[in-house]
């Protein structure tokens, strides 16, 4: 993934794409940081990149937010455009129907019957997903299923 960065940084250094050089700034910052911590190996796995992504993607969206209800609109756009470049270097993302068979098949095969097994399927299904939905959406797909269990 860095590799890829790096690449596309000189690319919009050299397209003087002002937004998609911030965005790719941003990127590689966070996963030289973690691949430099200490409690870090020397290389970062598939996964660790994938959390670090949708860390940012997930901040760039709530900064977005609050821009939107302090009516800084422009601001809001912007955080919600590097959302979007970021969330290129993602791997193709779940549909909800994609999403929900998962569910349905987790909660099938660990027997679950109702919202008390929540936890257990949220952690199975996340497992099986990795990174490829967001974990609120997860959530609520799973908390839709069990209620009508019960």
């Amino acid at each position: 993934l860095i590799k890829k960065i790096n690449l596309d940084l000189k690319k919009a250094i050299l397209s003087k794409n002002k937004l998609k050089l911030e965005s790719l700034r941003a990127i590689k910052a966070s996963l030289i940081v973690h691949q430099t911590s200490i409690h870090s190996q020397s290389s970062l796995s598939d996964e660790d990149e994938i959390k670090i992504l949708q860390k940012l993607i997930k901040q760039r969206r709530e900064s977005s937010k609050i821009y939107n209800k302090q009516n800084r609109f422009d601001l809001a756009k912007q955080e919600e455009d590097q959302a979007d470049i970021i969330s290129i270097y993602l791997p193709k993302q779940f549909t909800n129907k994609e999403i929900e068979a998962i569910v349905t098949r987790v909660i099938i095969e660990s027997n679950s019957s109702g919202l008390k097994d929540m936890g257990k399927v949220i952690r199975l299904a996340v497992n099986e997903i990795k990174g490829r939905a967001d974990g609120k959406k997860v959530s609520d797909i799973v908390k839709q299923k069990l209620s009508g269990l019960t």
